[in-house]
């Protein structure tokens, strides 16, 4: 087998690409960008319109707005459930994928740190083992898969600007 810093290195990137890009494809399939803009305007409007009325004490507005009501609560509940079961889906497939990369890498140095962290560690260069490793690439895969795919890291109402 081989025993490379360099190839544990990326692998360990190559593992953490792949699993950005399946993990927004998952995010995808269960709620899409643009669907989960709608409702959540939706529901923002009426939360807006609901604290406008309850300010300036409009009694027919806030009945009509708790007519809506229950289609917004129905709303956010199929929203809610479409996220659980997508960060479910996401954490069982994570663990699967963390538990074989550290079996293999277990404690082994996978990069190194080209420069020093005053007062944590020594002289460059600094090994750094598979756990910091890998929430370095996550954090840069995740920004890259975003970028490429057109979404943003997290489910906003807010679009994505195009710059």
């Amino acid at each position: 087998m081989i025993d490379s810093v360099f190839f544990y290195s990326m692998i360990v990137f190559s593992v953490s690409l792949i699993w950005a890009f399946l993990s927004i494809w998952i995010r995808q399939r269960f709620i899409g960008q643009k669907q989960f803009t709608q409702w959540q305007a939706g529901i923002d409007e009426w939360n807006k319109e609901k604290r406008r009325a309850e300010v300036i004490g409009d009694k027919k507005m806030l009945a009509r707005l708790k007519r809506r009501e229950k289609r917004i609560m129905q709303i956010q509940s199929k929203l809610f459930k479409r996220q659980t079961a997508a960060i479910f889906l996401n954490m069982g497939i994570f663990l699967g994928i963390w538990q074989i990369l550290i079996f293999y890498f277990g404690n082994k140095p996978v990069a190194y740190l080209p420069f020093s962290i005053p007062l944590l560690t020594g002289p460059p260069p600094n090994p750094l083992n598979f756990f910091y490793w890998y929430g370095v690439c996550s954090f840069l895969s995740m920004t890259i898969a975003s970028k490429v795919l057109g979404v943003p890291m997290g489910m906003t109402s807010k679009p994505q600007r195009k710059q």
